[in-house]
């Protein structure tokens, strides 16, 4: 069965304080939006339906060139539920599973959607979801199960008691749903809440109260789950994908001498035995060969190409 995805960016995004666009907002020299497609691809995803609001035509600018996207628009911001909503007549196209994912989660990673998907498959449900264990939950849905541990609700903090308030267990919008019960579950959704908003969390509750099986699995690290609604918690995510792709390269076999001291984008390819010296930056999509001297103080463009042995001091080559 075919794999779909929907992705939620229709969002104002008022607390950026920017102009841009917030799934334009650029992380270790990538759109944040770019980091959830990749990690759609990586677990094989034929079809994006991407519900765009806010900003549409500047994300479709830059994205419109990908045939696996599929545009939906949300005119009204009535909600995540609602977002989804926009996506039926899609839906009633496919069958098959739905990932189902926030456009402002770009640490996301396709190996713990993989692991959703698997646990999905094997226990038959029709709809799972990804939770996190947060030692500071504030500001998402808690993660409600019975003495036995089964799932019972999603609660929104906005909706929760002080008890509830209390869980640490979180929910931070990985979901995995089969089509014909999604559809089910959307057809359900109401706004009686203090937000008047439709809650798509409130899928899981219907579903569970109509028979179906849902399930929940501690999947996400507390590094995947911080999600970007200002410049501070861009900065943030920023920091924790320049420390993946730094451990990436160490591992590797390049050297890079004061990682707090460099910065290298996205989509670099550096050779063995390469040293990365302090106060050095390599842009996005660059290729850098085997025993090369980068620094300190080097700046290497995007798209550079750098052969092996080269010393690059003060953007000085020393062949």
């Amino acid at each position: 069965m075919s794999l779909t995805a929907i992705i939620l960016a229709a969002g104002k995004s008022t607390r950026m304080k920017a102009k841009k666009p917030k799934a334009l907002h650029e992380i270790c020299g990538l759109p944040m939006l770019e980091y959830v497609l990749r990690a759609c691809y990586g677990v094989s995803c034929e079809r994006i339906l991407m519900v765009v609001g806010h900003g549409k035509d500047e994300i479709i600018a830059h994205f419109g060139a990908d045939k696996r996207i599929h545009w939906i628009e949300q005119t009204e911001q009535l909600g995540t539920g609602h977002a989804a909503r926009m996506c039926e007549s899609e839906l009633k196209k496919h069958t098959g599973d739905v990932f189902i994912l926030a456009g402002d989660g770009p640490l996301i990673r396709s190996e713990v959607l993989q692991t959703l998907r698997t646990a999905h498959k094997e226990s038959h449900a029709a709809a799972s979801m990804a939770t996190a264990v947060l030692e500071d939950p504030t500001g998402y849905g808690r993660i409600v199960r019975d003495a036995d541990g089964e799932f019972v609700e999603i609660i929104e903090q906005l909706e929760a008691t002080p008890q509830q308030r209390a869980i640490k267990e979180v929910f931070p919008s990985y979901y995995c749903v089969r089509t014909d019960d999604l559809l089910l579950a959307l057809s359900k959704l109401k706004n009686d809440n203090k937000k008047g908003e439709y809650y798509l969390t409130d899928i899981y509750g219907h579903l569970r109260q109509a028979g179906r099986k849902v399930l929940a699995v501690q999947a996400v690290s507390e590094d995947d789950v911080v999600g970007v609604n200002n410049l501070q918690q861009l900065a943030e995510v920023d920091s924790i994908l320049q420390s993946r792709i730094q451990k990436h390269l160490r591992e590797s076999g390049v050297t890079i001498i004061s990682g707090f001291n460099c910065y290298i984008e996205s989509d670099v390819a550096i050779g063995r035995d390469t040293v990365i010296h302090p106060f050095s930056f390599i842009g996005r999509g660059t290729a850098i060969g085997p025993e090369c001297l980068i620094g300190p103080f080097a700046m290497v463009p995007r798209d550079s190409i750098v052969p092996e042995g080269t010393t690059m001091v003060r953007n000085v080559l020393e062949g």
